[in-house]
């Protein structure tokens, strides 16, 4: 393998980007955090990156000690990559990054790809507590676990047992939360964001909406 380049600062802000300032890479971090993921499962979800340059990616990843690749056992017997402890530490670099992005969304363009998930990392910023969230939107389901210390932080489809909040929107005010247009507490309020479920999740949010 070749050796990284660098930018050859003594800055750490430098050393930095030569670990994960490489086109693809943080977006790499961001499918990963929703847990293991297969090569051909990452390709699917990263519209607009060649095989080469995601193996290529996914390489220097692994030489760095941002992700691991293993072998799943039978039935699954495919391989898949995961972040190490080191590779979650950009979560908070993600978020701020993507909050730091909220103004330059702007409207969605025709070229635009779109993930039900993408919207997951907004969202956990938005969330007050803990627990298993389903959220439903026009383009797909997804899940996140809110306040969750390690493991998956989300996952596409829906929750894989019984959420503590179902969150049902549509995309326009999905898009407004991501945007930083609306906080979730109005958007409930204001009933753009239906909310079900018995944990305490689900409870805080429907308290919102009377005032409490």
């Amino acid at each position: 393998m070749p050796p990284r380049r660098s930018y050859d600062q003594y800055c750490s802000a430098a050393r930095a980007l030569d670990v994960v300032g490489d086109r693809w890479t943080l977006l790499i971090v961001r499918e990963l955090l929703a847990g293991p993921r297969r090569y051909t499962d990452l390709h699917a979800d990263l519209p607009g990156v060649s095989t080469d340059v995601l193996a290529s990616r996914l390489r220097d990843m692994e030489r760095d000690g941002l992700a691991t690749r293993r072998r799943l056992p039978p039935p699954g017997a495919a391989n898949v990559y995961e972040l190490t402890p080191r590779g979650r530490e950009l979560l908070p670099v993600l978020q701020a990054l993507g909050e730091w992005g909220q103004g330059e969304l702007g409207e969605r363009r025709p070229t635009d790809a779109v993930r039900a998930h993408w919207f997951a990392l907004p969202l956990l910023r938005l969330l007050d507590g803990e627990g298993l969230v389903e959220v439903r939107l026009e383009e797909g389901r997804f899940h996140l676990y809110a306040g969750a210390g390690e493991g998956p932080l989300y996952g596409d489809g829906p929750a894989p047992a019984e959420p503590d909040a179902l969150l049902a929107l549509d995309t326009a005010t999905c898009t407004a939360l991501s945007r930083g247009e609306l906080d979730l507490v109005r958007a409930v309020r204001e009933g753009r964001v239906e909310v079900t479920g018995e944990g305490p999740l689900a409870k805080t949010l429907r308290e919102t909406r009377h005032g409490r």
